[in-house]
């Protein structure tokens, strides 16, 4: 576990030397009381619990037709995928974030992962049992029918989750990197450790899914205005 969050907190390598990295998360600490700060970690730790939680009930979604020790398997491939796509997107965002245009796509990236939220918040009824409120059917996700046809579906899941969630912190924390790198570090953290119990705590409260659902909506629409008016990134400085 303690190589997990050193591989994590290397993926924040895009800020420099250790040293500048230290620097940047004492900064931004030390005035954690600041309303845009205290903003920022707010917006990134709820971003962090909602898209671990989201991973995880996802995962098991898919692992649900399988038996028992195949299931296990499955989830447990899908958190190593999820703690390594993490990291490894992690070590590109910075970057990425300062290429023209991207912060714009990032944006609606978001949207559309906050359309899909809505979606499984609000499921249609399946057409195969539509009087069982059990069936797999009413969370949107059928489960794979093999091993290898799970274990795909789940590291496919795990792309698109993984980025959703690296891009989201970043829009949130960008003029904090104290704040994004720790935001970063966590959401690797809470992947591996805490994704089950997050999931299960969603289930049960679902406002816990609402609110985050609002602050990516907020972070995605902050990202869209900032990819077309910022003066460095926003694709305005192309017609400038």
């Amino acid at each position: 576990m303690i190589d997990l969050f050193a591989t994590a907190a290397a993926a924040a390598q895009g800020f420099g030397s250790p040293a500048d990295i230290w620097g940047h998360i004492v900064n931004d600490f030390s005035n954690i009381g600041s309303p845009q700060a205290l903003a920022a970690f707010g917006q990134v730790l709820m971003i962090d619990i909602l898209l671990a939680g989201d991973n995880a009930i996802v995962v098991g979604a898919l692992a649900a037709g399988l038996p028992v020790q195949q299931r296990q398997r499955v989830i447990l491939i899908g958190i190593i995928a999820a703690l390594v796509l993490r990291i490894g997107f992690a070590l590109v965002v910075t970057q990425l974030m300062q290429i023209v245009g991207l912060i714009l796509a990032g944006g609606l990236l978001l949207l559309w992962v906050s359309w899909k939220m809505w979606r499984e918040l609000h499921p249609k009824r399946g057409t195969e049992t539509p009087d069982d409120p059990t069936d797999d059917d009413v969370s949107g996700l059928r489960p794979a029918k093999s091993f290898a046809g799970a274990a795909w579906a789940v590291a496919v899941a795990d792309v698109s989750m993984s980025l959703d969630n690296v891009l989201a912190v970043a829009g949130a924390a960008r003029d904090h990197p104290g704040i994004l790198i720790i935001g970063l570090i966590l959401s690797v953290a809470l992947m591996g450790v805490a994704a089950n119990i997050i999931a299960k705590y969603i289930e049960r409260f679902r406002w816990i899914a609402y609110v985050g659902l609002a602050v990516i909506i907020y972070v995605a629409v902050k990202m869209i205005y900032d990819g077309i008016v910022d003066n460095q990134v926003g694709i305005l400085t192309l017609f400038v």
